[in-house]
């Protein structure tokens, strides 16, 4: 069993907020093809790195799933599609492998 979790941007690169209408899909997408799904935004993850002497800062959602199997090749698609629609240099989807108790 896997855990996936998308990391999800809440502004475009200017500061302007996405809209309701580009997480919506998502979230039935996964529900849908996962058979359930995890949303953490009440409370938006912030996340930091260094670009050359800059900190850039986004405040994120954070969507997960589990997974029996992890699906590489259909994850990076995935991947590559919300990057393409959230207008994102790059865009992090993780997973760990999982034990249910």
């Amino acid at each position: 069993m896997y855990l996936v979790q998308l990391l999800l941007p809440l502004y475009d690169n200017e500061g302007h907020p996405f809209g309701p209408d580009l997480y919506a899909p998502v979230r039935q997408l996964l529900a849908q093809h996962f058979g359930g799904l995890t949303t953490y935004s009440r409370a938006p993850a912030a996340g930091l790195w260094k670009e050359g002497e800059q900190t850039v800062r986004d405040d994120l959602v954070v969507y997960e799933v589990m997974a029996e199997e992890l699906d590489r090749s259909w994850w990076a698609a995935y991947r590559e599609e919300l990057r393409t629609a959230f207008r994102q240099e790059a865009l992090v989807v993780r997973a760990q492998p999982v034990e249910l108790l």
